[in-house]
């Protein structure tokens, strides 16, 4: 089924949009914590606001790549047996 053209992988963009706010979330949070720990490098900590910015901009691919995951998911799911 990998090959039928009529089975798209690509997500649908209600669950891109349900998902976006977690993806850009998670990201933000993990965007800090990393910054907290290359501080130990000397590198400086990211303030909460440039976590969000970053967050918003890195949560799109992040969101992109699960939401195809989920859709995979979905697809093998459905799929007769």
């Amino acid at each position: 089924m990998a090959g039928d053209p009529a089975v798209s992988t690509r997500p649908g963009w209600k669950l891109l949009a349900g998902l976006y706010p977690f993806g850009a979330g998670a990201a933000a949070v993990n965007l800090f914590f990393a910054s907290l720990i290359f501080s130990w490098l000397g590198w400086r900590v990211l303030t909460p606001y440039e976590s969000i910015a970053g967050g918003l901009v890195l949560g799109i691919p992040a969101t992109w790549f699960f939401a195809a995951h989920i859709k995979r998911l979905i697809i093998n799911a459905e799929k007769p047996r």
